[in-house]
């Protein structure tokens, strides 16, 4: 009866000197829980003086610096809003030109100042356009094959020389300083309204079968030059290009000089060797026609690009012709903007290239062209200011 008689505070005492240290804040809790008054009073102040303190050091020491990471959190995320900021003005300022009202200034001979520093003395004083003496009267073997030059495909040359021209319009020749633009094909033209500030340069170089009908608020309406292949050839030239413009033939292949004579001397038609069945009637003047000097697709490739000139591959590495058509553009002006250009991320597997249909990056798999690296070859010019972009890139 003595031990059933036992007061609640002995009880208790038992009961916690069996709870292990973590838990006998809980068991004094459930033992004050039935305590009330004084005795639960002091029950709950002799337990509260005696057990040891809860480790709180890390609580403590965020309480008492949390005004000092917060300070810190702000000064990282000014700087990073600054660094971004600056980073984007920068690629403003080199690959991004804006329209201006009135002309910038155009110093004769710049353009290929600015750009030695990527051709070096490689590039010295080309012409254009091959003519028929350079093959006729001198006997000077090109060193390599297309597209690079003209090797074993002489007597074909020779047979399309004698039926086009190669001089450049009298309207170029007499400018003092040459305003030129090349007009890519990218999407990132379409809704670009940049018609009307393209139709003013005093040249305007498009690309293959691009089309200006329709897309002239964005493209402008002005042709001087269209760089073209056979498979790129529009089927039907006059409604895209003006009467005066030039059509220049880029030869990748020997074939490619066997269409353009059957064209122009209607002769049998040419039907194999091409990727892509090139035009059979093509409603254009001989007079129109150029053939561009290889030399720009050699140094577009050797000194742009790195390429080889000989290339043991089946599927060849070559520049596009809109890498070509600004080597080019640096040759024969004195200022020269680009537009257009960029191809889409590998990622954005969806986004068309062009501006006038819905083809994806995936159609340049098997091109034989390197869009990444031709991607750094421009912006080393927009970088050195050979070249300014009339469109983000």
């Amino acid at each position: 009866m003595e031990e059933a008689g036992q007061s609640r505070e002995e009880i208790s005492a038992q009961m916690l000197s069996s709870c292990p240290n973590r838990a006998r804040r809980k068991c004094s809790l459930s033992r004050t829980a039935g305590l009330t008054g004084r005795e639960g009073q002091v029950a709950r102040g002799s337990r509260d003086d005696s057990s040891p303190q809860e480790p709180c050091y890390l609580r403590n020491m965020i309480s008492k610096c949390r005004w000092k990471l917060l300070a810190m959190l702000a000064f990282v995320l000014v700087v990073m809003v600054w660094y971004s900021i600056s980073r984007e003005d920068r690629y403003i300022e080199l690959f991004y030109f804006p329209i201006l009202e009135k002309k910038e200034p155009c110093l004769q001979g710049e353009a290929e100042r600015k750009v030695s520093k990527l051709f070096g003395n490689y590039s010295q004083e080309q012409p254009i356009f091959l003519q028929l003496k350079d093959y006729f009267w001198v006997k000077t073997p090109s060193a390599y094959e297309l597209p690079y030059g003209t090797k074993g495909s002489e007597d074909l040359l020779l047979r399309v020389l004698a039926i086009t021209s190669y001089s450049i319009p009298e309207s170029i020749q007499r400018l003092k300083c040459r305003r030129c633009v090349v007009v890519g094909n990218g999407h990132r033209l379409r809704n670009s309204l940049l018609g009307e500030a393209i139709n003013k340069y005093d040249v305007v170089i498009r690309l293959n079968n691009a089309p200006v009908a329709g897309y002239e608020g964005d493209v402008g309406s002005k042709t001087t030059m269209r760089l073209f292949y056979p498979e790129s050839a529009h089927f039907n030239p006059k409604v895209e290009d003006n009467p005066d413009t030039l059509l220049v033939l880029v030869a990748f292949k020997a074939m490619d000089f066997h269409w353009i004579e059957s064209i122009l001397s209607d002769k049998k038609r040419v039907r194999k060797g091409f990727w892509k069945q090139p035009p059979l009637i093509w409603d254009v003047n001989p007079k129109q026609i150029r053939i561009l000097n290889p030399f720009f697709m050699e140094i577009a490739a050797d000194k742009l690009l790195r390429l080889p000139m000989q290339q043991p591959h089946k599927i060849k590495q070559k520049p596009t012709t809109g890498l070509l058509a600004i080597t080019l553009a640096l040759h024969l002006c004195d200022l020269v903007h680009i537009a257009g250009f960029g191809y889409p991320d590998a990622q954005n597997k969806k986004e068309s290239i062009h501006y006038y249909e819905q083809i994806t990056i995936k159609s340049m798999a098997w091109s034989g062209h390197n869009v990444s690296q031709e991607a750094l070859a421009i912006k080393r010019m927009l970088e050195i200011g050979a070249v300014k972009n009339l469109t983000y890139f």
